[in-house]
């Protein structure tokens, strides 16, 4: 923000917050303090409403109402109620923050006892090193029912891999030892 252009306001892409340690340093305090930044966060991580596409941006009225013709603002009636409802749980964020973290350090520990190679993260997701074309591992992966996330191009031995549940990740681990093997 100190090297920010007269004029300009600062986007800051929250979505991954709940599961950062950067949590308690998060953007919501320069909106209360009424800079010039708009925070965007979104419920399809933590809160694992990704195919609802429910989210919301915070900032000063005057900067919100820049983006109104936009025409963001309207969401499903199911993702508006799922949001709704996940926001009052009181413990959901900290409960499903605990969750995430101990099934992704479990599979980190399963991947460091084996030697197979990831970039991890603290987030519900992190980057495989598959030692060949992803799309080729992605494949090998499909045939042991287990689906993976796709690869860039900058990064085409990676695949993305999202945190599931403790059993959907033990059904990786197993499917990632035959096709890594």
């Amino acid at each position: 923000m100190a090297n920010q252009p007269a004029g300009s306001i600062l986007l800051l892409d929250e979505a991954y917050i709940h599961l950062s340690k950067a949590w308690e340093s998060r953007g919501s305090d320069l909106v209360a303090a009424d800079k010039e930044v708009m925070i965007l966060r979104t419920f399809s991580k933590l809160y694992g409403m990704a195919g609802l596409r429910a989210g919301y941006a915070m900032a000063r009225p005057d900067l919100l109402a820049k983006i109104d013709s936009l025409g963001a603002g309207a969401m499903p009636i199911t993702a508006m109620v799922g949001a709704n409802a996940s926001v009052k749980q009181k413990n959901l964020v900290p409960d499903r923050r605990r969750i995430i973290r101990e099934v992704r350090e479990d599979t980190f520990s399963f991947m460091d006892k084996h030697n197979i190679s990831y970039i991890a993260s603290d987030s519900n997701c992190f980057m495989l090193d598959t030692k060949r074309p992803a799309k080729e591992f992605m494949q090998a992966m499909m045939k042991e029912k287990v689906w993976v996330g796709r690869s860039w191009p900058s990064m085409p031995n990676y695949s993305r891999i999202t945190v599931g549940t403790k059993d959907e990740m033990e059904k990786f681990k197993a499917a990632l030892l035959k096709v890594m093997a």
